[in-house]
């Protein structure tokens, strides 16, 4: 019987990797990744900084009589739910407990709330087989379309 540990193709491998998932403000997210990014190069192949954002949502909570809400905001309403924007940051880097320690040292630094969500996933990562000289009709540089129009990670400037 095989397993996924020893996958390999010839278009790839897979490889282990924890997966971080942190809820933010949108106009946060970017300074989270620039603070992670100072520990961890976020490599994938030949590329650096790899995350993923996603579109704006909403998240909500409860805040208790012992939160900061309840300290430093004077329209605190004991029992009110909050909502406020909010964006998803996912990074994935090597399955390794000390690099994790360092990170997440560095995303609780750097996030604006005192008990961020931040959920920490075991996962499996697919590395392709890379080659610069590729001619694979669907890879960007030979579809005719090139690559997709840059956006900013600040979802207030979209």
């Amino acid at each position: 019987m095989s397993s996924i540990e020893n996958y390999e193709s010839q278009s790839g491998k897979l490889i282990p990797v924890f997966r971080m998932e942190i809820n933010t403000r949108p106009d946060d997210a970017e300074r989270l990744l620039d603070a992670i990014f100072k520990v961890n190069p976020l490599a994938v192949g030949a590329y650096e900084r790899n995350a993923t954002v996603t579109a704006q949502g909403a998240e909500t909570g409860r805040p208790g009589e012992q939160t900061v809400t309840r300290i430093h905001n004077e329209d605190f309403e004991a029992d009110g739910t909050e909502v406020y924007p909010s964006v998803e940051l996912k990074v994935s880097f090597e399955r390794d407990v000390q690099l994790l320690q360092k990170i997440m040292e560095a995303v609780l630094r750097a996030h604006q709330y005192e008990e961020p969500i931040i959920h920490i996933r075991e996962e499996w990562a697919s590395r392709a087989n890379y080659t610069p000289k590729n001619d694979n009709p669907n890879r960007w540089w030979n579809d005719g379309r090139g690559t997709p129009e840059m956006v900013s990670l600040d979802q207030s400037r979209r």
